[in-house]
């Protein structure tokens, strides 16, 4: 259900882009127009038909106010004018249509409607005669759970998406391999929908994907507390009710599982019996255990139909500034 949604937003915005680009030829920042990109795609995957495209804009644009006030140190009132105020109400916009949305969904779904997206599919679970869990969810803690799922689908996956479009730019060998891979799998008809079982016969185009998260994980420390003494080493435990922040980043650039860590090497992931696939602890791009990232396998499919349309529908280059490889 997520693919053919994913992959036609995903041609949607590059029509646009590619128009724009016809008017203007001159390099334009990626960042917004990939956020914006992959804000609509969540939106549609998770509520369908049941937002009204002005109230899809609407939260695009307040719910950046979320992002920008969660800074490391922040004014800590909600005071009118501050970033914090501003976020409390962008989260009412959002919250409204999401709610709107759930009760909507609840509706087509008693009406006999084929379930078109993440929604529709929880309200069928909910009334499926097996089903053996809670039932009873209402329109706002619905809401609530898309809300959670839109914040770890943009700031993540946004950067991870737009660090995916530099490394191929800044790697010519590493996008024609991907282009050459997207030709065979694709018969060269780039108007046809990509399906999961192209998706699943790409196997270069996955490592790119990985490669790219690895090289740059959008997220590089999650702090845990611990509920009981834990044991890090055999000459440290860490005392009860304490901090503790796993550094992604070293995990994912460890030169004894990933050797020249600092290089965009796809084909590491090609071996099975290669040390990168051997050691999977060590890759914490989603985290790891039973707190792992839901949104594994829908962020690393939505990365990889936007790369695999891009490279069969466009030409794209990476003009490198001095930010280039600063991190916001």
């Amino acid at each position: 259900m997520y693919v053919g949604i994913q992959d036609a937003i995903t041609r949607k915005y590059f029509k646009q882009w590619l128009e724009e680009a016809e008017k203007d030829p001159s390099p334009k920042p990626i960042m917004m127009p990939a956020r914006d990109l992959n804000m609509e795609t969540s939106l549609r995957v998770f509520c369908g038909p049941h937002i009204p495209d002005h109230a899809a804009r609407e939260i695009a644009d307040k719910y950046w106010m979320i992002t920008v006030a969660l800074e490391l140190v922040n004014f800590p009132l909600a005071i009118p004018g501050t970033k914090v105020y501003r976020a409390i109400q962008a989260r009412k916009v959002a919250l409204k249509w999401l709610e709107y949305a759930a009760a909507e969904s609840k509706k087509a779904m008693a009406a006999g409607g084929e379930p078109q997206c993440m929604l529709d599919q929880w309200v069928l679970e909910l009334a499926d005669p097996e089903y053996k869990g809670r039932r009873d969810f209402s329109d706002l803690e619905m809401a609530m759970v898309v809300f959670s799922f839109l914040f770890a689908s943009q700031d993540a996956m946004s950067s991870g998406l737009i660090y995916g479009f530099q490394h191929l730019g800044d790697h010519p060998e590493v996008l024609a391999k991907v282009r050459e891979e997207q030709e065979r799998v694709r018969a060269g008809n780039f108007e046809r929908p990509i399906t999961l079982e192209m998706l699943d016969d790409m196997p270069y185009l996955r490592a790119v994907v990985k490669e790219s998260l690895r090289v740059k994980p959008p997220v590089t420390m999650v702090p845990y507390k611990t509920t009981k003494a834990f044991p890090i080493s055999e000459d440290y435990t860490v005392p009860a009710n304490s901090m503790v922040i796993p550094s992604f980043y070293n995990s994912l650039h460890d030169p004894e599982v990933f050797p020249q860590p600092d290089e965009f090497l796809p084909e590491r992931w090609l071996d099975p019996n290669g040390s990168a696939n051997q050691n999977p602890r060590n890759y914490l791009v989603f985290g790891s255990g039973p707190h792992k990232c839901i949104g594994l396998e829908y962020a690393m499919m939505n990365i990889a139909i936007v790369l695999a349309d891009a490279v069969g529908l466009m030409n794209f280059e990476h003009v490198r500034t001095e930010k280039s490889d600063k991190v916001q």
